[in-house]
């Protein structure tokens, strides 16, 4: 059975973001814990335009299944100076070996590594309330020999 329910997606913004070096914390129960500190950015898109700020970071856990549990915060400061607070928690699978792979320091893939999320946003500013209540979804790519994450973000939208 499929309900016919319809829906739009529609581009919020295409960010990219730089990053530090990954604090590696180690094995933890979870799997092994690194922290990826952000380093700045930019949002180029038809809704949200402006900077990542260099506050924030990944509290990565890569799971002994190579799947890395992402949990993410980030400030984006728009053109016209709103501050949009952003968190997030997503999926990267780097692979079955993907675990014992980072802890062999064997290189990454050199394509990048894919990402999924579901963005959420919290902010004050009266031209982006919306986003306080926009579902989203993103996917994009992180490059981790080039210290860089890329995504698109979607608003699921339904009439």
């Amino acid at each position: 059975m499929k309900f016919d329910y319809p829906y739009e997606m529609k581009l919020v913004t295409s960010y990219r973001a730089t990053l530090a070096e990954p604090e590696v914390i180690g094995p933890v129960a979870e799997g092994l814990r690194l922290n990826v500190y952000i380093t700045g950015g930019e949002a180029l898109g038809p809704r949200v335009k402006g900077v990542i700020r260099p506050v924030g970071a990944d509290w990565l856990t890569i799971r002994t299944d190579g799947v890395g549990i992402l949990d993410v915060r980030v400030t984006i400061e728009t053109h016209d100076g709103a501050l949009i607070y952003s968190y997030y928690q997503g999926v990267m699978d780097l692979g079955p070996d993907g675990y014992q792979n980072f802890l062999d320091g064997a290189p990454p893939p050199a394509g990048g590594i894919g990402l999924r999320i579901q963005p959420r946003y919290q902010t004050a500013h009266p031209d982006y309330q919306w986003m306080n209540r926009a579902f989203c979804v993103g996917v994009g790519k992180v490059f981790l020999e080039k210290g860089e994450v890329s995504y698109d973000i979607y608003e699921v939208a339904q009439d």
